[in-house]
């Protein structure tokens, strides 16, 4: 029956939850009417015999009540041309039946129907607690209109550039932009991080999180299913549908597992001369067990990553992360904070750094990457003008250039100016200071370099541990990838522990660094931001996007995702992988010895207690897997304090 409860699980959806488990409740109701009904014909066993039509009377219709599914099930199997396993079952209780053995149908099907409602309901308990995440999102919004008054809409009527007011305590109705208003902000839900966020004007906030204690108004950028908690949950239901290769395996051989029993079993009943022990080797061969055996662990294992913020697209690169031998880290945004710092600034001659400052971060404006940003907060520092840029071209890996008022600027690395033609004469370079590690900016005005800034980055403070720790969990290889220059890649990759590094990188040299390290017969896992590191994320065996909570690129770009830039989720998902292959080997072990010692005791057995021995041994695997529920809450103890 394990295979009706597959067909049950995986057509639950966010629309069909609620029906699957009203199917469910009906589907218990009648086991316990039919579960009556055999209590009754015992009751009546004690007053009338054994054998009165009474007792016959009510234990027939039980088994009918209780075999009833089981049979039109394995029927319409038959009819599709879906052979399953279970249909064993199917062939136990009409023989049963057939050898008028009412009482004994009636056991089997009660049991084997109970089984099956409660790996069921585990399975929809699964899901549903997957699909709360749906449920944070309000249905109705606060919007704000032209004239300031307040409306309440629905949720599905919001759309882009949208206001709308968030109270405290409210859950937020739309990804969006705090355009008002000071709060902290608990975003659990999207990143698995349990510390609230303070959020101030201009910082992104997500749908499905819950305002704590500030009114924040918000303008809507993305809203329904196009919000970052809608493409979780997607992404989360296609996981569940996809198959690891030992699944494949299973069903590879599911064709021939029932006509072998049926022959065992017709070869033990054409020995012995008994029906009873044909019914009980259908029973105990119908292997719930091994077909429950790996995807109750997979969804509890996809419930535990989706909590701590990791998502999962296709559960077999979950088994590829528990087999990777090398890892490689891009470093800026991934293992350092991606928050550079202007640490220096170098005019050349009779250029005052002020215009150094301003030019370069007007240049910079329409940038999206970290120095980009850091020359804009320092230039807003200092009261700086930054005139607006026009022409605007980004060249990823090396610089900008931008016209600033009527003036050609370029900014970025020496040897990006150096081909654009720029005269570098004058300005004494950053040799003087390498020992400190900078990250270098040249700029350039109208073909003649004016000056350099000097940039550090900061190590995320979990990276080191995390570093370690995958050397722990046997990591060979962990390599560090950047753009910067040797000195500063050298001290980063020293501080972290790293194996090795390259500089100077290029996207280009990144995705043939990958290749080459997969050639050497690494399992490779390649970590980055998702954004300008796509091309050596999908060149790896798998590519994680970490800090990916409301980015479309990241959440397309990776195999797998990480929501929060919390490096430690890294060890935690190898740690997941491993933990859930050594679950599933534990479930198949258990439930091909069990087959097996329970084909040998036939001699032993009554198809009761088959029946009973039945429901047991798929519970055990099913508690078995739920274990991985809870995988990893000491990593949320220790966030947590």
């Amino acid at each position: 029956m394990a295979h009706q409860h597959l067909h049950l699980k995986d057509e639950v959806g966010s629309d069909h939850t609620h029906d699957k488990q009203v199917r469910v409740s009906l589907a218990l109701i009648g086991t316990l009417a039919g579960g009556m009904f055999l209590i009754s014909s015992w009751v009546s066993m004690i007053f009338f015999g054994v054998n009165s039509d009474h007792s016959q009377l009510l234990a027939m219709v039980g088994a009918i009540l209780l075999g009833a599914p089981i049979v039109w099930h394995a029927i319409k199997c038959l009819i599709r041309k879906h052979t399953h396993m279970d249909e064993l079952v199917a062939l136990a209780i009409l023989a049963a039946f057939a050898s008028e053995e009412y009482s004994a149908a009636g056991i089997v099907a009660f049991f084997m129907l109970l089984s099956e409602l409660m790996e069921t309901r585990t399975a929809l308990g699964a899901r549903a607690s997957i699909e709360g995440l749906i449920k944070l999102t309000p249905t109705k919004a606060t919007r704000i209109n032209g004239d300031g008054t307040e409306e309440q809409v629905k949720v599905s009527e919001l759309k882009s550039t949208d206001l709308i007011r968030v109270y405290p305590g409210d859950n937020i109705a739309a990804d969006g932009q705090v355009s008002k208003g000071i709060s902290s902000v608990n975003e659990a839900t999207i990143t698995g991080e349990s510390l609230p966020v303070d959020k101030v004007p201009g910082m992104q906030v997500f749908a499905g999180t819950n305002n704590l204690n500030g009114v924040l108004d918000i303008t809507v950028t993305k809203a329904g299913k196009d919000t970052t908690l809608g493409k979780v949950q997607s992404l989360i239901i296609e996981a569940e549908q996809t198959k690891i290769p030992i699944m494949r395996i299973i069903d590879k051989y599911a064709r021939w597992y029932t006509p072998t029993i049926l022959m065992i079993a017709s070869i033990v009943m054409f020995f012995t001369g008994e029906i009873n022990n044909f019914i009980t080797i259908l029973i105990i061969s119908c292997p719930c067990a091994l077909i429950l055996a790996t995807p109750t662990a997979m969804v509890a294992a996809i419930s535990a990553s989706a909590r701590m913020g990791v998502l999962i697209k296709n559960v077999a690169d979950l088994e590829i992360a528990g087999r990777m031998t090398a890892m490689v880290f891009d470093k800026t945004g991934t293992l350092t904070t991606g928050k550079l710092f202007v640490t220096k600034l170098t005019p050349a001659e009779n250029v005052e750094a002020a215009e150094l400052l301003s030019l370069a971060s007007s240049a910079e404006q329409m940038s999206k990457h970290p120095a980009a940003r850091a020359l804009q907060d320092v230039a807003k520092q200092a009261n700086l003008q930054m005139p607006q840029a026009v022409d605007f071209e980004e060249t990823p890996g090396k610089g900008v250039r931008a016209s600033v008022n009527s003036s050609a600027v370029m900014v970025g690395r020496d040897t990006f100016l150096v081909e654009n033609n720029v005269d570098m004469n004058g300005v004494a370079g950053p040799q003087l200071h390498e020992e400190q590690g900078f990250s270098t900016l040249f700029v350039a005005k109208d073909s003649k370099c004016i000056g350099w800034i000097g940039m550090q980055d900061k190590t995320r403070p979990e990276a080191k541990a995390a570093v370690a720790d995958l050397l722990d969990h046997g990591v060979k290889r962990v390599t560090m990838l950047t753009g910067d220059r040797e000195e500063v890649a050298n001290r980063v990759a020293a501080e972290l522990g790293c194996t090795d590094f390259k500089a100077h990188c290029l996207p280009q040299d990144k995705l043939a660094i990958v290749e080459k390290i997969k050639k050497d017969g690494h399992t490779t896992v390649v970590v980055g931001d998702g954004i300008n590191d796509a091309p050596a994320l999908a060149a790896g065996d798998l590519g994680i996007a970490m800090g990916a909570a409301g980015s479309d690129i990241a959440l397309n770009s990776a195999s797998i995702v990480l929501m929060s830039d919390d490096l430690r989720r890294l060890p935690f998902l190898v740690g997941l992988s491993r933990k859930t292959r050594s679950v599933i080997v534990q479930n198949l072990g258990f439930g091909v010895t069990f087959i097996v010692l329970g084909i040998s005791a036939v001699k032993f057995l009554r198809p009761e207690i088959a029946a009973i021995l039945h429901f047991a041994g798929s519970l055990l695997v099913v508690f078995n897997s739920a274990r991985l529920v809870r995988f990893g809450e000491e990593l949320d103890h220790k966030k947590s304090k």
